[in-house]
């Protein structure tokens, strides 16, 4: 029983490497393409901003333009900064979830294995 039970432990902590190298390389491929795509954004974000800017300036001073756009920006900066704090409080840890459901299985399997005898 000794050692089935270092090879289940193995094969549990072999199973938990897997899943957890299997998620860190899709969070590093989503990870790039997030970064690709907010590059782009930043540019394309600058362009409607000066487009703002320069519509404003028609009817007021280049200035105030200016003015009214960046503090457009930054109310809607504070609210974005609010909701993703929420998003990250609620986020769980990542952990591997199969591996650690298997752990739990076994012990209880050891556990009523062992009143047994």
């Amino acid at each position: 029983m000794s050692e089935q039970t270092s090879r289940l432990i193995r094969d549990e902590l072999r199973l938990a490497q897997l899943e957890m190298t299997d998620k860190a390389r899709k969070a590093g491929l989503g990870a790039g393409l997030f970064s690709g795509a907010g590059l782009l954004a930043f540019f394309g974000t600058a362009s409607m901003i000066t487009a703002a800017i320069l519509a404003l300036a028609i009817p007021l001073p280049g200035w105030a333009a200016a003015v009214i756009v960046g503090a457009a920006l930054f109310a809607i900066a504070g609210m974005a900064a609010l909701l993703g704090k929420r998003e990250v409080s609620q986020a769980a840890p990542p952990m591997p979830e199969e591996a650690v459901t298997g752990i739990k299985q076994d012990v209880q399997t050891l556990k009523a294995g062992s009143h047994h005898e």
